[in-house]
């Protein structure tokens, strides 16, 4: 579950925007103060040296102020085929098989095509982030960008975990166990009011997850091409995928 501060972010760029009444007494600078107060707000209590994580898919298209705003910002992309995200929703959807899910306005109709269009389309769920990832690699930040990919984290969490913190400048700390995560629970009802139960479940362990697709193969094809990171010519300066 992304925090507020994204949407906070946003609606404070509304409000101050020009087309408000009183847009023309808030300069540019003003505007900036602004935004910096709603990370200072919300974030208030952890203390002027910590590290702040804060998960939005909206990040990646704020690179910019970003860049200006928190000059030592850096931005974590943990990537999988789109394909098997676009699966591993669907499968959630069949699971609860009694629910409707919020994930697609409680609707009782549709199909899995309809449903995987919804959610890879421009403001879909996935295809709204891929695009936002898209935006930011190829933007002139790119080197503020680290790619987590999936198949290195399941194969070698620690190794993983290592480029983590080198990335961002930190030691590593040897407390880690990927073999043993404590559980999280803080997510539950809001599955629930979503209709979508286990939506944000963690797993006790990281470890790769072999399955079938659901599927239907045209579909996964489809998208599985949209892995634009995974292509051998991909590169952007200073832009690391681990």
């Amino acid at each position: 579950m992304s925090s507020p501060v994204g949407p906070l972010f946003n609606a404070m760029l509304r409000e101050t925007a020009m087309n408000k009444e009183y847009g023309v007494f808030i300069d540019t600078a003003m505007r900036r103060k602004l935004l910096h107060a709603v990370f200072d707000a919300y974030y208030a209590d952890a203390g002027p040296d910590s590290i702040t994580l804060d998960t939005n898919r909206m990040w990646t298209t704020k690179m910019p102020a970003l860049a200006q705003m928190y000059p030592d910002a850096r931005v974590i992309c943990c990537v999988r085929n789109p394909a098997w995200v676009l699966d591993s929703v669907e499968s959630l959807i069949q699971r609860n098989a009694f629910d409707l899910s919020g994930i697609f306005s409680f609707e009782t109709g549709g199909t899995i095509y309809s449903r995987v269009e919804g959610l890879a389309g421009l403001n879909g769920m996935v295809g709204y982030a891929l695009n936002a990832l898209r935006e930011a690699a190829y933007g002139a930040h790119s080197d503020r960008l680290l790619f987590v990919r999936y198949e290195t984290l399941v194969s070698d969490p620690v190794a993983t975990l290592r480029a983590v913190y080198d990335f961002i400048g930190e030691p590593y700390f040897i407390g880690h166990d990927p073999d043993s995560i404590a559980p999280c629970d803080d997510m539950k009802e809001f599955d629930r009011r979503m209709g979508t139960p286990g939506l944000h479940d963690v797993g006790s362990k990281v470890a790769e997850r072999v399955r079938d697709p659901l599927l239907p193969p045209d579909l996964f094809e489809r998208y599985a091409q949209t892995e634009f990171w995974a292509d051998s010519s991909f590169s952007r300066p200073g832009l690391r995928v681990v």
